[in-house]
């Protein structure tokens, strides 16, 4: 019974700890598969939180936070898409400078408005998105195996973690079984071809790239003031590149990325579990190594088990309507 129950709560964790990430992957499927690089996932995550966790202290509300967040955003994706879609900019260099400008403008109005270092107010309770219960979790939460499942993965989870699991099939569906979603990956492989069906490139391009501010918004919202009480500089800690090598390892798929971002979400929570444990014969293992071991291990899996991706072919390339 222990067994399961340590089963359980790894499983738990690596909910918790993967539903910013499958956000960001989602986040740069849309816009990815319009086309557009979108290196700038992280930037767009930390303005998010800054945004979320300045707005909840201000009215003390997580709403108004996810509001912010969301906000700030996608006006970030679109300033990514005015210098990408509408200026044929580099998207590489566009989306590396939107990070520079994320990580230095909420360091600097971090200590400007709140003379913490960079670190926003702490939030109260009232101010963040809590657990929630779902209905009969008390109820069954000594059942055998079913119990510890539904009262302790299901349930009990913040409802930013519960849009990131619906946010998976409406994903899914959306790209492969709307309209919208048509056009999408046909704008990313071949926008000649939708141009001369009539339908505006720049247009749908920056539809995905709204749709990626959003998902990154929520995300961004999450790490401050559902899984943190507060704003703490640099708190992405590189989510967006690891959600940007899982989107490549899921090659450009919904359903394989979240899979690799569980994958890395897995492999972060079984390393808390290792720090302070001594292994069998070695002792016990540096905290900095173990906080390191998810990284590296994604590293290994994505270099040696990812085989050939192949991305949208029009990806980085700018469309110049002919004449």
């Amino acid at each position: 019974m222990e067994d399961v129950t340590l089963v359980v709560l790894i499983l738990d964790s690596t909910v918790r700890l993967s539903a910013p990430l499958v956000l960001a992957a989602l986040a740069g499927l849309f816009s990815e598969r319009s086309g557009i690089i979108d290196i700038g996932l992280e930037g767009k995550m930390l303005g998010a939180a800054f945004a979320a966790a300045a707005a909840a202290a201000q009215t003390g509300s997580p709403w108004a936070g996810l509001a912010a967040g969301i906000a700030v955003s996608v006006a970030l994706a679109l300033l990514h898409g005015f210098a990408c879609i509408t200026h044929r900019g580099n998207q590489v260099v566009s989306g590396v400078a939107l990070n520079i400008l994320a990580t230095g403008l909420t360091a600097v109005l971090g200590i400007s408005w709140y003379a913490r270092g960079g670190r926003t107010p702490p939030l109260g309770a009232d101010a963040r998105f809590l657990p929630i219960t779902l209905p009969g979790a008390e109820a069954v939460r000594d059942a055998p195996v079913l119990g510890a499942l539904y009262s302790e993965l299901l349930s009990g989870h913040s409802f930013p973690v519960y849009v990131a699991c619906l946010a998976v099939p409406l994903a899914a569906w959306t790209l492969y079984r709307t309209r919208f979603g048509l056009r999408l990956r046909a704008v990313g492989e071949n926008p000649l071809s939708v141009d001369t069906a009539g339908i505006s490139v720049p247009g749908l391009r920056y539809r995905a790239v709204i749709c990626a501010g959003i998902l990154c918004g929520v995300a961004g919202t999450y790490l401050s003031i559902a899984q943190s009480a507060g704003f703490v500089r640099e708190m992405t800690a590189g989510k967006g590149y690891i959600a940007l090598a899982a989107l490549i390892f899921g090659k450009w798929r919904p359903l394989p990325a979240t899979g690799a971002c569980l994958l890395f979400g897995l492999l972060d929570a079984v390393a808390i579990r290792l720090q302070g444990t001594p292994l069998p014969g070695i002792g016990e293992v540096p905290v900095q190594f173990i906080q390191a071991l998810p990284y590296v291990l994604t590293v290994i899996l994505l270099a040696g088990f990812i085989g050939r991706a192949i991305p949208p072919r029009a990806i980085g390339i700018p469309y110049v309507k002919e004449r």
